[in-house]
């Protein structure tokens, strides 16, 4: 594990968090997560011994996940808030020992303007000044395949870190078969073009399909329920569509009551795909508890939750033979 590095420090001193919380959102610091993916606890100090993995620098998620027994797993419920990517900014709410709480920006909320909050290890973040102006004046390369290895050469020969789908970093310059990205930590690495797309991932930059929609879920088949997962090592159900619209431009919220109430309602005859469909307690008319996305002839992908007993992959199953179908409480359209 490393310690807070000193421009984290330094900038927790100057914006007045090592001590107390800014009095106004004017003041708040941004950090920049340097770890792969960076997990977001609901308080300080929640992590268990197989949780190491998540809170180390560098974070080794593939390990924590393979480590935990199911009923481990199930018992993060409660315990995780979110995730955070590689080089995503952080609003910095307030310092606790070793512990900052924080406001993940592009995760939409609303519980607090700024992002979603939770809790991380301060050695999981650090400030930087030069990436910061990087990101704002430099083309943007998306990691749009399920992983992609970031190295100190262009070939790739020398691998550091194995990054998630989705994240994001400013490029420096561009071969035939790399793209040189800037890090908020270790200057210039390398990332294999065919990984990447490099423009703008701003909404509206390109309006995507239903069918692209579909195509993006589709690469994550299989993979494992993880609750808080917003990354390409494990998914929640909201994590899973909030990213899958993510990387095709499109910014939602990033829990399912609050994707329900951000998108247009369809009726269920109407359904298209890309729609997201949600369920509830009370055979519908309760509170929403899960969301998946309709990809076309009666069927729809999602993340369904682990039990203690029974590990859940993400699936394509028929909307009507959905473990929740008697749950079903509508479904809405961002596109």
């Amino acid at each position: 594990m490393r310690t807070p590095s000193r421009s984290l420090v330094a900038l927790l001193a100057l914006s007045g968090v090592l001590t107390a919380t800014p009095s106004s959102a004017a003041e708040l610091a941004t950090a920049y997560v340097d770890v792969a993916v960076a997990t977001a606890w609901v308080s300080p100090g929640l992590d268990r011994p197989v949780d190491a993995p998540a809170v180390a620098n560098p974070a080794d998620i593939r390990k924590w996940t393979a480590d935990m027994t199911l009923a481990q797993r199930s018992a993060l419920v409660g315990r995780l808030e979110t995730q955070a990517l590689y080089g995503t900014p952080v609003r910095i709410l307030e310092r606790r020992g070793d512990w900052v709480h924080v406001a993940v920006t592009g995760q939409p909320t609303p519980r607090d303007p700024l992002g979603y909050p939770g809790w991380v290890p301060a050695r999981q973040l650090t400030g930087s000044a030069g990436f910061a102006a990087l990101r704002r004046s430099r083309p943007v390369a998306t990691v749009t395949s399920a992983s992609a290895w970031l190295s100190t050469d262009p070939a790739g020969r020398h691998r550091e870190t194995e990054l998630s789908s989705d994240t994001r970093l400013p490029v420096l310059a561009r071969s035939g078969s790399a793209v040189l990205v800037a890090t908020p930590d270790r200057g210039g690495r390398w990332l294999p073009a065919r990984d990447v797309r490099v423009g703008d991932t701003s909404a509206g930059a390109s309006r995507p399909t239903g069918a692209d929609l579909v195509r993006t879920a589709k690469m994550f088949a299989g993979l494992h329920y993880l609750w808080a997962g917003t990354s390409s090592f494990g998914f929640d159900c909201s994590g899973f569509t909030h990213t899958v619209y993510d990387l095709n431009g499109i910014t939602i919220p990033r829990d399912s009551d609050a994707q329900k109430a951000g998108g247009r309602p369809v009726y269920r005859s109407d359904l298209r795909p890309g729609d997201l469909i949600f369920y509830a307690h009370d055979h519908g008319a309760g509170s929403i508890h899960h969301v998946g996305m309709y990809i076309g002839d009666g069927y729809e992908i999602d993340a369904p939750a682990n039990s203690a007993t029974e590990e859940s992959p993400l699936e394509i199953v028929k909307v009507d033979e959905h473990r929740y179908a008697d749950e079903y409480a509508g479904a809405v359209r961002y596109l």
